[in-house]
């Protein structure tokens, strides 16, 4: 794991050392461990080491082959690299480190851009092909991986974070109206290749981008997730065999795909308690646990089911504690390391129990998409009842954070346009190659709006603190079969009933029935005390008043009744006004 950043000039100048130095600085915390640059007339490559495989300086980057005329960084796992290497072998390759980096280059020589097609893991990266002069970059089926990329007029430049893009200057910081729409009506999810700011762009997960030293650009799909039934039916009990050996396998090679150790993020749910009863074989299994300051309303922590499971299975467990008012000043601090606007409160949960666990460990894994991969949400159950209502209406009712008509209330209209939303949505649940409409759903969730809400909120958050987070449930191999399965067996019993029945008879029934839990943080779910006087500040300031983003009539609206407007799936809509202006306020005004 690591950071990357390139730039390539069309006009055949030398690139900009100084911005590609700004860049580097802007992606040292995910890769404290070494920091590489290389040079070819008119492409620049560098990349901040976090190193987990191959520890020796044989694998470090930008890595160049010379003999095949190929320079690459890279920011992943590949899963299946000793298989790769093994297959790359018998056709002639020779090796010169032990890492899963020099078999992309070696795949990408044997194979073209084919190549991703072969590789098992999670990946962002980029390959120059000292001959052609062209620039190849690529990201995981899923997204895993972040990849974004800004153009000027003679210039190309991609990195692993819009942090590194911003630094290095020259970016159009505009609001871009359709992404604002997705923002506050998607819980914060801007499908690629959109982000909120105008000048910079993402590459879509599954997708790759060539670009040739004039400029020109070529994107590919080079893999869809069907949601379809199998030819060949199966009986529950065959599914949740089937599911339970590819859990298996998946967990198998996120535990062992390393030369460092690896633990486990457990927060007492059933998908994290799930990952450490499979593992009980595995001797000093480490597991982590955060909690924060109780509220009236509800516990601060799920220390009550994360002890159970480390006391149940023997684990070497930490349990970290958090002040409110920790949680509160340290707000700018965590988003600060968020490449785009975050919603979910979690995240900063996320970036303080990073923080601790950089200090033992540096691989982990953790519970993320079990949810959406087995129907998890209670929204899932709403949206299958509501049969009367058009598929749009369906998913619009159960999920989305604002109508189109609350958005033209509550954002200036200087950024109203039509209801984008809709239009995307309504185009994503219709393509096909989805079964049924919770086929549909649960395939737009995983292709698209996992990417930019657990997803990216788990990568920036641990990459933070140099620690590479994985995530067995969006295994692709897993992924692809639960898309197979009917979705009334996933719903069954409330949801993810696959899973608990793997679940049951390997742990404690009280984990196995408890409701489904959120992870608790207080001090940003009630907005009151500190966490109010904070919103408060961000939504007045002169910045913000300048910005004029919002409607200020709804603005005083939400203030007078801060923990009244909740969205449909219960996150708090003044919350959101102030997460996007605290975000553009540290990352945008201060470059």
């Amino acid at each position: 794991m690591c950071g990357i950043a390139g730039e390539l000039r069309f006009d055949n100048a030398r690139p900009d050392l100084a911005a590609l130095g700004r860049m580097a600085g802007a992606l040292q915390r995910r890769g404290p461990d070494h920091e590489g640059a290389w040079i070819d007339r008119n492409l620049a490559l560098v990349q901040r080491r976090l190193a987990v495989i191959d520890l020796s300086p044989a694998s470090q980057q930008p890595m160049i082959d010379a003999e095949l005329g190929l320079a690459l960084v890279f920011n992943g796992t590949i899963y299946n690299y000793r298989e790769l290497r093994r297959e790359l072998s018998s056709f002639g390759y020779h090796f010169f480190s032990q890492g899963d980096t020099e078999v992309i280059i070696k795949a990408y020589h044997r194979w073209g851009s084919e190549c991703v097609t072969r590789l098992d893991g999670v990946f962002a990266v980029a390959i120059w092909e000292m001959h052609r002069k062209i620039l190849f970059l690529a990201r995981d089926r899923l997204g895993i991986k972040p990849l974004y990329w800004t153009t000027g007029r003679n210039y190309l430049r991609f990195a692993s974070s819009t942090q590194a893009l911003l630094a290095a200057g020259a970016v159009d910081t505009a609001i871009d109206p359709m992404a604002l729409h997705h923002l506050f009506t998607l819980h914060a999810v801007v499908p690629a290749p959109r982000t909120i700011l105008s000048g910079i762009k993402k590459l879509a997960p599954a997708h790759t981008l060539t670009i040739g030293s004039d400029g020109t650009q070529r994107e590919q799909r080079y893999w869809n997730l069907t949601a379809e039934r199998p030819r060949h039916p199966r009986s529950e009990e065959e599914w949740i065999a089937a599911t339970r050996a590819a859990l298996l396998a998946a967990l198998h090679r996120r535990m062992t795909i390393a030369d460092v150790p690896v633990g486990v993020l457990l927060s007492g749910g059933l998908d994290s308690s799930l990952l450490v009863g499979l593992l009980a074989d595995f001797a000093s299994l480490r597991t982590f646990s955060i909690g924060f300051d109780d509220q009236p309303e509800e516990k601060g922590s799920e220390f009550e089911y994360s002890d159970c499971i480390a006391g149940h299975f023997h684990t070497q467990h930490r349990r970290i504690t958090i002040s409110n008012s920790e949680v509160v000043a340290r707000l700018p601090e965590a988003f600060a390391q968020m490449s785009e606007p975050m919603f979910a409160q979690d995240a900063v949960a996320f970036y303080l129990l990073s923080e601790q666990v950089s200090r033992e460990i540096k691989v982990v894994v953790s519970g993320q998409g079990a949810d959406e991969v087995f129907a998890g949400y209670f929204w899932y159950p709403q949206m299958a009842a509501a049969i009367h209502l058009s598929p749009w209406e369906r998913f619009r009712n159960f999920y989305c954070d604002r109508d189109h008509e609350e958005f033209l209330l509550a954002i200036s209209a200087d950024f109203h346009g039509a209801d984008y939303t809709a239009d995307y949505i309504q185009g994503r649940l219709s393509e096909p190659g989805a079964a049924t409409f919770i086929d549909q759903v649960l395939r737009l969730d995983i292709a698209t709006l996992i990417v930019d809400d657990p997803v990216k909120r788990v990568d920036n958050m641990t990459m933070a603190w140099g620690v590479e987070a994985r995530v067995p449930f969006l295994d692709q191999h897993l992924v692809e079969l639960a898309a197979t399965i009917p979705p009334e067996l996933k719903l069954a019993g409330g949801g993810k009933y696959i899973l608990k029945q793997i679940a049951t008879g390997l742990l404690p029934d009280k984990i196995i029935n408890r409701p489904k839990g959120y992870f608790p943080l207080p001090a940003l779910k009630y907005i009151r005390g500190e966490s109010l006087r904070l919103v408060r500040e961000i939504v007045n300031s002169p910045a913000c008043r300048a910005r004029g983003i919002y409607h200020r009539p709804y603005v005083e609206k939400l203030l007078a009744a801060p923990e009244a407007y909740l969205t449909r799936i219960h996150g708090n809509k003044l919350w959101h006004l102030a997460a996007l202006e605290l975000w553009l306020q540290i990352n945008v005004d201060h470059i």
